[in-house]
């Protein structure tokens, strides 16, 4: 039923809204009350992949005032550090990072925080070593243009990935910047926007993910310095930013909640943070934080990986809808209302004590 309304859709089907209702979070961000509206049509599963998810996600965004990149902006190739062992890179993602109280206050506050040097330049290298072997191995080299690529649930598969996703350094930050005990790993993502590839719309990430909860963090990990012209994640500050825009209609058909969302933040002046991300710096932005990202001017692929962890404990919403994409493969076995804890989502923090072999 989905699969034909989703072809339909690719042929300018009736427009269908789904409205968002009030939102209302604690001072520690614990607690959610969502209330949603969606029409029928959205409230059906996602039946296609993750992919086709992402193709249809980026014409949301309006790109009509952009000129179709044909001149790239050559960028600096990323330097070449020595890559640490299996070992050593064992080492560096268990280590704890160190969060002060004013990056506490900080994501508290915006709903989002860069911290420098969360990845060894040597671990920079070496997730994009992994990550470009796994997209020339999922994706022909001639059907990359202008294209937003995505591969899920690689630290299954991959133990050099693995030691990133389940990373205790990454996980503990999570969970401290969410100021839970324990949180449990949603799913990780490869994102490769390739040259040419426009904006990604406007967007925070609540109805994305199908939780009952608004304790849910995003580790955005960059795998290489990202530059203005490559299209840095930008976010809009405060987190409570997202009152202005919350009953803008949701439309899956055109970039209209791109643009209304635009230009609302402009006329209440709305600060967004832009800056590039330099090497081995990742954010981290809460479920409720409206971010974007600019078109990829350069010559080379944008890679990041991104993990997405949850408070322990979490159910499944009521009601998933298509919003929610392919959720049914992050958190298998699982039905709605029920406790978020399938075999795929592992707890990552507190780390399980390695065994003394």
């Amino acid at each position: 039923m989905l699969y034909k309304t989703v072809r339909l859709f690719w042929k300018s089907i009736n427009c269908i809204h789904f409205i968002l209702g009030d939102l209302v979070i604690t001072k520690k961000i614990l607690s959610k009350d969502l209330l949603v509206n969606p029409s029928e049509d959205l409230n059906e599963y996602w039946e296609l992949d993750n992919q086709a998810w992402w193709d249809w996600y980026v014409t949301l965004a309006d790109n009509k005032d952009k000129d179709k990149v044909t001149n790239f902006v050559d960028i600096e190739s990323i330097k070449r550090f020595d890559m640490p062992s299996d070992s050593q890179l064992d080492d560096e993602l268990s280590s704890p990072y160190n969060l002060t109280e004013e990056h506490h206050l900080t994501f508290r506050r915006d709903g989002f925080i860069r911290l420098p040097n969360v990845l060894s330049p040597g671990a920079v290298v070496r997730l994009r070593e992994e990550l470009i072997n796994l997209l020339n191995k999922t994706f022909p080299k001639n059907n990359r243009n202008n294209r937003f690529l995505s591969i899920e649930m690689m630290w299954i598969e991959n133990p050099i990935i693995r030691q990133y996703v389940l990373s205790p350094r990454i996980a503990k930050i999570s969970a401290d910047l969410l100021s839970v005990k324990s949180v449990r790993l949603y799913h990780d993502n490869t994102l490769s926007k390739e040259p040419g590839c426009g904006r990604t719309p406007w967007h925070y990430d609540d109805h994305h993910f199908p939780l009952e909860t608004n304790d849910v963090v995003t580790a955005w990990m960059p795998a290489q310095p990202v530059p203005k012209a490559m299209g840095p994640l930008s976010f809009a500050k405060p987190l409570n930013v997202f009152n202005l825009v919350k009953n803008i209609n949701f439309n899956k058909n055109d970039t209209s909640y791109d643009k209304d969302v635009t230009e609302v933040f402009k006329a209440n002046n709305v600060a967004i943070d832009s800056k590039p991300f330099e090497m081995g710096e990742a954010s981290f932005h809460h479920n409720l934080s409206f971010h974007t990202a600019g078109e990829n001017r350069t010559s080379q692929s944008r890679i990041v990986l991104a993990n997405t962890y949850f408070a322990d404990g979490a159910r499944v919403v009521e009601k998933p809808t298509m919003v929610s994409g392919d959720w049914q493969k992050f958190i298998p076995g699982v039905g709605p209302g029920e406790i978020a804890a399938s075999e795929f989502n592992p707890v990552c923090w507190p780390a399980i004590p390695k065994r003394k072999i």
